[in-house]
């Protein structure tokens, strides 16, 4: 593989959208310029980023370059996983049932819903008063 060759997936979580490419290297991720450890702030969503190449064996093998937007830092980092399963199928398609096994690459349909009428938040009434 020749250093120029860049493997792009798309990751979607919540209202956060990742642009996400993996690059042949040492395994350093970037997210908006900034590294990720900086970036994300939380062990744990670190962690999450490096799910999908802990399942597929191919840690340490691929620079990562996200950029995102929307949502939170939370909402971010399941987009960046998202994306760098979606990438990984790029670099060798018979990794999909292993990270379809594991819903790596199923999109969280889980988003904030909406405030109704009459209510405080989406579902939470306001208190009753009897007296």
């Amino acid at each position: 593989m020749s250093p120029s060759i860049r493997y792009y997936g798309t990751g979607k979580r919540k209202n956060a959208v990742a642009r996400v490419w993996l690059m042949p290297g040492s395994g350093t991720v970037t997210i908006n310029d900034r590294p990720a450890e900086k970036y994300l702030g939380r062990e744990v969503l670190s962690y999450m980023l490096s799910q999908p190449f802990r399942l597929t064996e191919t840690e340490g093998q691929f620079d990562v370059v996200a950029h995102c937007h929307g949502g939170g830092l939370s909402g971010q980092a399941g987009a960046v996983r998202h994306g760098i399963a979606k990438a990984l199928l790029e670099v060798n398609p018979e990794l999909r049932p292993s990270l379809r096994r594991t819903g790596m690459l199923t999109r969280d349909p889980r988003v904030k819903e909406r405030k109704k009428y009459g209510r405080k938040r989406a579902r939470r009434g306001f208190q009753f008063s009897k007296r």
